[in-house]
């Protein structure tokens, strides 16, 4: 890969997006490997995805360059083009593990779209958001339907038609990042969270991604049969009965990095 960094130890495997003097922007290159790697069986083992980016900047975005071709593409071309980031973010969103996102310089347009894909976000202080496009005559369009899970209607409705940059703390306060520390502190941040993650049942961390996204957004009544039978195929499998016991006899679980 050339636009991507891809390194694994132990339970975690890190993607750097490695574009560092394009600030890590987005070209169709970029796209394609992301959403190669994120439809590819992960290494054996690995439990936690990390997302960051190299250089100065975690993502500032579309690529000028790939954008000027779309200017002079016809309607179906950039039909097809965005369809393509379509299924790189929607690949992200359903990863079958944690993603965590390290953001550090800027996350705009696609970036901030990047972070709206990853189940936890750790923002350097110093950070900049952004759902820029409407400043370039164009939408935050693709990424809309990740965007609006994380930070709701009314968030949306002031950033996407303002376009404003806004600071770590906002994205904090609205759902799109959850933790914001000192730039200095990005990786221990991350770690820590990594710890946490691996302290939970893979098989339960997987599933619960799932029960996330199937419950979301439906009424108790409509899903209660779904949660039932979720709760109750877990509590008679092997990783649930595994972990009921070790709780019960106050040991580590299996699966368990560091236990309490």
């Amino acid at each position: 890969m050339t636009t991507l960094s891809i390194s694994t130890a132990g339970p975690v495997v890190t993607v750097s997006l490695n574009r560092p003097d394009a600030r890590n922007a987005f070209d169709e290159h970029l796209i394609a490997e992301l959403t190669a790697w994120a439809r590819s069986p992960l290494p054996a083992g690995v439990r936690v995805a990390v997302l960051r980016g190299e250089g100065r900047v975690f993502s500032a975005g579309a690529d000028l360059t790939w954008m000027s071709k779309m200017v002079a593409s016809s309607r179906e071309e950039n039909v097809r083009d965005a369809r393509a980031m379509s299924a790189m973010f929607l690949a992200l969103d359903t990863l079958r593990v944690p993603l965590v996102g390290r953001i550090h310089g800027a996350a705009l347009g696609g970036g901030a779209g990047l972070a709206a894909v990853c189940d936890i976000v750790v923002a350097a202080d110093n950070a900049v958001f952004g759902f820029t496009e409407a400043k370039l005559g164009i939408l935050p369009a693709v990424i809309s339907p990740f965007a609006l899970a994380k930070i709701g209607q009314s968030a949306a409705r002031e950033l996407f038609l303002t376009a404003a940059r806004f600071s770590a703390q906002r994205a904090r306060e609205i759902g799109l990042v959850h933790a914001v520390v000192p730039e200095s502190a990005l990786d221990a941040t991350v770690e820590a969270y990594v710890r946490e993650l691996t302290t939970s049942a893979p098989g339960a961390v997987s599933a619960a991604k799932q029960l996330i996204a199937g419950v979301a957004g439906r009424p108790p009544a409509e899903v209660s049969d779904l949660t039932a039978e979720t709760i109750a195929a877990h509590r008679v499998s092997p990783e649930g009965q595994a972990g009921m016991q070790a709780f019960l006899e106050k040991r580590r679980a299996p699966w368990s990095a560091d236990g309490d």
